[in-house]
């Protein structure tokens, strides 16, 4: 792949490349971009900040192509234009890597590629370029490989070599770290701004905004649909930043006092499984605990088991030996989801959409989907659905969890994709269960609301819940638990108290360098 196009005297550095001027969008009942106007220059890495619900993904869908703005203009090079689709965004050379994955699962890797590139490549030349974008920017792809067998981070890399194929002029991404690693995030820092250097455009949505400190040389920060300000986020705090996207003080998640650790909840006794894909990850003799009133996390890199072992805690994929999991004293390793919940599991899933809400169904029945099993607000009687009571539990998940809906009736897919994350996490947490699994709880979720759901995991530990958090991103991990490890090609490392590890080592792990850190990771797992 060449590099990205140096600007052309007609591109000249003091002349945007991108700028909108006067750009309002409304939704029914929405006001989503209320006079937005922002500028980008070339070779400029510019942040585009704010809440769940702050207008970002709708501003950004209009560069795209894939929104149509009701009100205002938009300027490519100095010269109005209209930009009717997504293809017309590639042709003028804007590539976008979206929070939510526009892939088809039945697909490969190189055919999903091949669907979203204007040229015709043969499938041959095709894949020989994907392998080379990948080991150049280190994101790890096998072309051949079906998109349903990857994990959300494998995804993430198809949308981001997708894009990178194309050699983009102005290259959206939206929350494109939320699943690597501290040592991959660099890796596509020092791409992004090598881009950059090469007269690349890049606009930069992340809730993580120590990165944005570290990579952006501009924000816009918006609030309610406007801008609210711009600054060089360089020289503001991160806190700061996090008060300028939600206009309050910004609170920290208290661990408060100490709480002994209580019984044993649950117990995964030496799981080894294989996998149900041919490219997926077996999982090896995989051992650990968690007590009420703590929280575990496990860490690790996309695709080394963790889908499989979300299966397997889950209920999803049963195994043969009963007493392999225990939960409150009970073996439920051969029980599905179902009689699990029954026992006091509550389940957040990776994926939001699909797996942890039907998108076409609205939040009161969401609610329900998952509550009815674990006998929660009575929402079931003789078979029949208490509308009612749905209804009232989806009022109050939105009202605690400071979910943006438009009331219980709204479809799941009309919410952010932050807003939807807080109301499957509010679902499963008013369940009160004495088990909570969360996988990425936080993932596309901003400062704010981050910290709200991290103190929410932290109250439930503290009411004597066990808590287990399964998540890439360390500095949630290192804010939250008591005790860590760290899975790797489906094995779990020992775990140790967070306070006896650096989040260097864990990102070290993470990768495999077991070398390169104090106490590597052996063969056998042992509990800390």
């Amino acid at each position: 792949m060449s590099s990205a196009k140096s600007p052309s005297p007609s591109e000249a550095v003091d002349i945007p490349r991108l700028e909108l001027r006067g750009i309002c969008k409304s939704f029914p009942g929405t006001l989503a971009n209320d006079h937005v106007s922002l500028s980008l220059l070339p070779g400029e890495i510019h942040a585009l900040l704010g809440e769940n619900g702050a207008g970002k993904s709708t501003l950004v869908k209009i560069v795209y192509g894939v929104l149509r703005a009701d009100e205002g203009e938009i300027l490519w090079q100095g010269e109005p234009i209209q930009i009717a689709s997504p293809a017309q965004a590639r042709r003028l050379g804007i590539g976008m890597v979206f929070q939510h994955f526009s892939l088809f699962d039945s697909l490969t890797v190189a055919e999903n590629i091949a669907l979203g590139i204007d040229e015709k490549v043969p499938m041959g030349e095709l894949t020989g370029r994907i392998g080379a974008v990948s080991a150049r920017y280190g994101l790890a792809l096998d072309p051949g490989r079906h998109v349903h067998t990857l994990s959300v981070g494998e995804r993430q890399r198809v949308e981001i070599v997708r894009c990178l194929l194309q050699d983009p002029r102005l290259l959206i991404m939206d929350e494109p770290t939320s699943v690597l690693t501290p040592q991959e995030a660099e890796k596509l820092f020092e791409t992004l701004r090598r881009l950059a250097d090469g007269g690349c455009s890049i606009l930069y949505i992340s809730h993580k905004l120590e990165e944005i400190r570290a990579l952006c040389s501009k924000a816009t920060v918006m609030r309610g649909g406007r801008v609210i300000a711009t600054c060089d986020p360089r020289t503001e705090t991160a806190r700061g930043l996090a008060q300028m996207m939600i206009g309050a003080e910004l609170s920290s998640p208290e661990r408060g006092r100490i709480v002994e650790r209580g019984e044993e909840i649950l117990r995964v006794a030496h799981v080894s499984m294989s996998s149900d894909h041919p490219f997926g990850v077996a999982l090896k003799d995989i051992d650990f605990s968690v007590r009420g009133g703590e929280i575990f996390g496990i860490a690790g890199v996309a695709g080394n088991g963790q889908p499989e072992l979300l299966t397997v805690l889950s209920g999803e994929r049963p195994v043969d030996d009963a007493g392999s999991i225990v939960i409150n004293g009970k073996p439920v390793g051969h029980l599905g989801p179902r009689d699990r919940r029954k026992a006091g599991m509550a389940f957040v899933p990776e994926e939001r959409l699909e797996r942890g809400a039907v998108p076409e169904m609205t939040l009161a029945e969401n609610s329900f989907l998952s509550s009815y099993a674990y006998g929660a607000a009575g929402l079931l009687s003789r078979g029949l659905i208490r509308v009612g009571r749905t209804h009232t539990l989806a009022g109050r998940i939105i009202d605690d969890f400071n979910v943006v809906a438009g009331g219980s009736r709204a479809e799941a897919r009309s919410l952010s994709g932050g807003n939807l994350q807080k109301f499957i996490i509010g679902r499963e947490m008013l369940q009160k269960p004495s088990l909570l699994i969360a996988a990425h709880p936080t993932w596309g979720v901003d400062a704010g609301a981050a910290a709200a759901i991290h103190q929410a995991l932290i109250e439930l530990a503290k009411s004597g819940s066990a808590v287990l958090v399964i998540s890439q991103d360390l500095d949630e991990l290192f804010a939250i638990s008591d005790r860590l490890s760290v899975i790797y090609h489906g094995r779990l490392s020992e775990s140790r108290p967070t306070g006896d590890i650096t989040v260097e080592q864990a990102g070290l792990l993470m990768g495999g360098m077991f070398d390169e850190t104090a106490d590597p990771v052996g063969d056998h797992v042992s509990e800390a």
